[in-house]
């Protein structure tokens, strides 16, 4: 009986220290770290909470590529649904602050825009277009979505011991000479 104890035990913890330890992304993580656009292209990014972006449809609806339709209300609206937990890459900086991050692959354009907020610590959160009465607008795919307030605290997480691992191992060489 001591001995499935013992195996359920150092099965637990063989577990839990291999799986990711997610942290937020905060402005000051990477200030301290000195990461540039390069490095936070190479950064595995996840999502902290779902992000549920919906648009109206007209009555002459084109092809739908990223998202479903549904009837809401007796209107056609698109919808794309990004689940907390979803990995997702960098793919370029707008500003100082921001990153753009694409959870879906098939295409650049597919992205959604993060930015430290001072609200929240630092933590890089969704930024938006606007937001209105617990609605925000933003852009993906080059087509305008609305948003939930509930989004507007989805935020950005790395994994602190991938990442760590992955600044140690760089190192810039200096070149040679002929003596």
């Amino acid at each position: 009986m001591k001995q499935i104890f013992y195996l359920s035990l150092f099965g637990f913890f063989t577990l839990t220290s291999c799986s990711p330890r997610l942290s937020p992304l905060t402005e000051n993580m990477v200030r301290e770290n000195r990461w540039s656009e390069d490095d936070l292209r190479r950064i595995q990014f996840y999502l902290s909470e779902d992000i549920v972006m919906t648009r109206r449809l007209g009555g002459n609806a084109s092809t739908i590529e990223s998202g479903e339709i549904k009837i809401i209300n007796g209107q056609k609206v698109e919808q794309v649904i990004i689940e907390k937990g979803t990995p997702g890459v960098a793919l370029f900086s707008p500003n100082r602050d921001e990153v753009a991050v694409s959870f879906e692959a098939g295409s650049d354009r597919r992205f959604l825009v993060f930015g430290s907020s001072d609200r929240v610590g630092g933590r890089y959160v969704l930024r938006a277009k606007e937001w209105q009465r617990r609605m925000g607008t933003v852009t993906y795919e080059d087509k305008l979505y609305r948003v939930q307030g509930s989004s507007a605290y989805a935020s950005l997480l790395v994994d602190l011991k991938r990442v760590n691992k992955t600044i140690v191992d760089a190192r810039r060489v200096g070149g040679r000479r002929i003596n």
